[in-house]
């Protein structure tokens, strides 16, 4: 029979998965005190939350927040942690490749992302994207070019215009 600190780690549970745009899931077999340690403070940093729950209770708390029990249920056997991601759905996946390129003690087994599970070959595609700032100067920077060539052409246009003007004043004086 359930009791009170299972159902609101539960319900707990299911807010942040139905509040979350991607979530990592990761085994963590072999990581030492100092390793988590620092995997967290990578997360806080980021605005990303990783916890640890009884795989059962991950389960439950999924199936209430509507994830298909079954394709859920294949990521959680073993040590898994689950990286809860906010606003920005790839940070996590950075940090992830960032941790283990020092440590081997982390393995994403799976992912939630844009409403769909992958495997973990997705992380691999989502670890290598840049950052949404990094995107987001691209963009503005390639709305920008075109218009700064209209006002080169504009202003060329207007001195060459005003350089006629100045010769043929000129010449009549």
């Amino acid at each position: 029979m359930p009791n009170n600190q299972k159902i609101k780690k539960v319900e707990y549970l299911t807010e942040k998965l139905k509040s979350s745009s991607a979530l990592y899931f990761t085994k963590y077999t072999g990581m030492d005190v100092g390793q988590a340690t620092s995997l967290r403070q990578s997360f806080t940093d980021n605005d990303i939350e990783y916890y640890i729950s009884k795989n059962t209770l991950t389960s439950i708390a999924c199936e209430k927040a509507g994830f298909d029990k079954k394709s859920i249920d294949k990521f959680l056997t073993g040590q898994i942690g689950i990286a809860y991601a906010k606003d920005d759905p790839t940070v996590p996946a950075r940090i992830i490749k960032n941790f283990s390129k020092e440590n081997e003690c982390i393995e994403v087994i799976g992912l939630y992302f844009d409403g769909k599970l992958y495997d973990p070959e997705k992380y691999v595609e989502i670890a290598a994207l840049p950052t949404q700032d990094i995107l987001l100067t691209k963009v503005i920077t390639s709305l920008s070019f075109p218009m700064k060539g209209v006002l080169n052409c504009l202003q060329f246009s207007m001195t060459s215009f005003v350089n006629v003007l100045n010769n043929l004043k000129e010449q009549k004086d």
